[in-house]
């Protein structure tokens, strides 16, 4: 047997407030998740890694990146990943220390 049909039916696409989804909480680009994002980089100079060690994605990283343009988040990124790639070339060069620079 069908029921009759409600008078006042709810407007299409409505959902009662006691069943409505509650969104997702964003994960967000904190100093120390970015902090710990710069440090991943720099030991694997992988985006994607870096990103998914803090648990954001590779294209939240490259979004922060280029709305941060020209700031110390945006060069680290660079000096991380330019530090890596010195390391490749020249093994037994320290990356933070610059070269020709004395041990204390």
């Amino acid at each position: 047997m069908e029921q009759p049909l409600s008078p006042n039916p709810p407007a299409p696409g409505a959902i009662p407030s006691a069943t409505a989804p509650v969104p997702a909480k964003r994960a967000l680009w904190t100093p120390d998740r970015q902090r710990r994002f710069l440090t991943h980089l720099l030991a694997s100079a992988n985006v994607t890694q870096a990103a998914r060690a803090v648990g954001m994605s590779p294209a939240s990283a490259h979004r922060l990146r280029r709305r941060l343009a020209g700031t110390v988040f945006d060069r680290t990124w660079s000096h991380a990943l330019a530090l890596h790639a010195q390391s490749l070339a020249d093994p037994f060069t320290d990356p933070v220390r610059p070269r020709g620079a004395t041990h204390v």
